[in-house]
């Protein structure tokens, strides 16, 4: 893209907007992250709202690359790199959406659990799930009862994320979801989970929501639990 990008001369200042939007899709696709970072900065320029280059540029383009990641077109290193992308453009943005209380569809915390240190799989749901406009608090690795505990009383999330890629670790899933139990808060968080040796059996042993086999399908349930809670808080 970026070859293409000297050839042709592009020129921002003379591109229709829609037209800079496409640009944009294509390089978050991509993952050139200086060429999203400058589209970024033209449509702010051209008075948009850092909310519609937010959900038109970056979680449309995001979207793209969560369909061909599930539909096994892209793999983890271009998803990765598309992230990226999309993060040096959210990294402008943020500040701005603070500013103007800008609505986001829901906060999520995510972790890897305690004795697990993996955490590529982690780092792309967050990713994924950011470029989808939700805000993540990411606790990182080997994280404790405590550890989400924590979390989920100073950020009060919808959505608790939790990630093992041992099977002597997955254990630790249920001790979590036994502490929001005892602390009467487990009906008030969506609880998803995934790694590599999960399965939906197992995510239904422990009482978790739902198993996400991978970011694309963390994204999409986590939309689809929080479109749930919106249409029953409106009832």
């Amino acid at each position: 893209m970026s070859e293409e990008h000297d050839e042709e001369e592009i020129i921002l200042s003379e591109m229709e907007s829609d037209e800079i939007i496409e640009l944009m899709f294509e390089d978050l696709y991509d993952g050139y992250a200086d060429e999203v970072v400058e589209e970024v900065n033209e449509l702010l320029g051209r008075k948009w709202t850092p909310y519609d280059v937010l959900t038109k540029g970056l979680v449309g383009g995001m979207n793209i690359v969560g369909i061909d990641f599930r539909d096994g077109i892209l793999f983890v290193p271009e998803v990765l790199m598309a992230a990226k992308a999309m993060k040096a453009g959210m990294a402008i943005l943020r500040p701005l959406l603070a500013e103007t209380g800008a609505s986001k569809i829901g906060t999520m915390v995510i972790g890897t659990v305690k004795g697990d240190i993996h955490d590529i799989g982690k780092n792309l749901v967050s990713m994924m799930m950011e470029g989808a406009g939700f805000e993540v608090i990411d606790i990182g690795i080997n994280s404790s009862v405590e550890d989400y505990l924590e979390a989920i009383e100073k950020h009060n999330p919808e959505i608790l994320g939790m990630s093992a890629l041992l099977t002597t670790t997955m254990p630790y899933m249920r001790v979590v979801i036994d502490a929001l139990k005892k602390k009467g808060i487990r009906e008030d968080i969506v609880v998803l989970v995934g790694g590599a040796p999960l399965n939906e059996a197992f995510a239904e042993d422990i009482e978790a929501d739902a198993y996400c086999r991978d970011a694309a399908v963390a994204v999409d349930t986590a939309k689809k639990f929080m479109s749930i809670r919106n249409s029953r808080v409106s009832a």
